[in-house]
C-alpha cells in the first residue's frame, strides 16, 4: 500500500485501505475455515485415470469406469493456464440507488469484487478489471503480482455511476478483448434488455469462458416497502410515473421473483452461476456463502 499511497490524496488513500481491509477479512477468514479455494478446477483439462488411492477425494472418481471395470478410478488433470478474472462492473445510473441501506448498488458491488480481487491475488491468479455502462470504460489489465491489488483498489474506490446501460453491447466488447479463457464475474442489477443481454451472456459461455453474474438489486427493490402515494423514477431515463403503493405493491413483487426466477432458470441452463442479491444482505456473508457452495460443486 505505500506505492500507491505516495500518489492519492490521504482522503483516497483512506479509503482504499479500508477496502482493502474488508476484502482480506472476507477472504482470510474464507481460506483459513475452508483450506481450499473455490476457483481451482477451471483452467485444467482431463489427462489420464489412475487407480483410487486412500486420501483421494472420493468426488473424483469415475463411476462410468467403474461400471465398466467393477474397479476404482479417479479422473486425472492437468493444468492449463493460471485463471484469468476480469472484474465487471456495471456504473449505469441505476446502480447509484439506495432507499435505506448504508451501500448503494455500487458500493455493494465494490465491496465484493475488492474480496474476489484480493482472493484471486492470494492465489496468484491474474486478475483484472473492466467497468461499462452502454460501452466498456476505464478497465485495469489482468495482472497476479501483488501490486496489482492497490491498482484495483484504486481504481475500485473512483468508480462514479454514467447514464444509461447497454449491458448486451458492452459484453459483446469484452468478448472481442478475450485472447484466451477467463473467468468474467459480473457486478449488475440487470437493469437492461433481457433477451439480449441473455444471449451475449451464452455467447460467451459458449466461447469456453466460465461465467459469475451477481445480480445486485436494492433491499427495496426487491421487497417494495413504500407506502401512499409514489412517484416511480427511471433512474437512468428520468421519465416518471404515480403510483398507489397498495396497488402497485403485489404485482411489482411478482414480477421481481418472476424476473430472478426466469434468469436463474435461463443461466443454469448455460451453466452460468447466477447469484442474486440484495443490499440488505452482508456482502461478506453473502459471498462466503457463494463460495463456500461453488467449492463444494467442484
Amino acid at each position: 500500500m505505500v506505492a500507491v499511497e505516495q500518489y492519492l490524496k490521504p482522503e483516497l488513500a483512506a479509503q482504499i485501505k479500508r477496502l482493502d481491509l474488508r476484502a482480506q477479512m472476507v477472504v482470510r477468514g474464507f481460506l483459513q475455515g475452508l483450506h481450499a479455494s473455490p476457483f481451482h478446477g477451471f483452467s485444467v483439462e482431463f489427462s489420464e485415470h489412475r487407480r483410487y488411492a486412500p486420501g483421494d477425494d472420493p468426488k473424483d472418481i469415475d463411476w462410468v469406469a467403474y461400471a465398466k471395470t467393477g474397479k476404482y478410478y479417479v479422473k486425472k488433470f492437468e493444468s492449463e493456464t493460471n485463471l484469468t478474472c476480469y472484474l465487471a462492473i456495471d456504473l449505469s445510473q441505476s446502480m447509484d440507488y439506495t432507499h435505506r441501506q448504508q451501500l448503494t448498488k455500487l458500493d455493494y458491488s465494490i465491496c465484493l469484487a475488492a474480496a474476489l480481487a484480493y482472493l484471486m491475488i492470494q492465489q496468484q491468479d491474474p486478475v483484472g478489471l473492466v467497468t461499462f455502462d452502454t460501452k466498456l470504460g476505464a478497465s485495469v489489465p489482468p495482472r497476479s503480482r501483488r501490486s496489482q491489488l492497490p491498482t484495483i483498489l484504486s481504481q475500485l474506490t473512483q468508480l462514479q455511476v454514467a447514464g444509461e446501460t447497454d449491458l448486451a453491447s458492452s459484453l459483446v466488447q469484452l468478448a472481442a478483448m478475450l485472447r484466451h479463457r477467463s473467468l468474467i464475474v459480473l457486478f449488475s442489477d440487470l437493469l437492461t434488455e433481457e433477451a439480449p443481454m441473455l444471449r451475449a451472456l451464452r455467447n460467451l459461455r459458449h466461447s469456453g469462458h466460465d461465467i459469475i453474474v451477481f445480480h445486485i438489486l436494492d433491499e427495496a427493490e426487491v421487497t417494495f416497502p413504500f407506502q401512499g402515494m409514489l412517484q416511480l423514477r427511471d433512474p437512468e431515463t428520468g421519465s416518471t410515473e404515480p403510483v398507489r403503493a397498495a396497488d402497485a405493491a403485489e404485482a411489482y413483487r411478482e414480477t421481481i421473483q418472476n424476473f430472478r426466477a426466469r434468469l436463474d432458470q435461463e443461466l443454469s441452463e448455460s451453466r452460468i452461476d447466477y447469484v442474486p442479491l440484495d443490499t440488505s444482505q452482508p456482502y461478506d456473508k453473502a459471498l462466503m456463502e457463494y463460495l463456500i457452495s461453488r467449492r463444494n460443486r467442484f
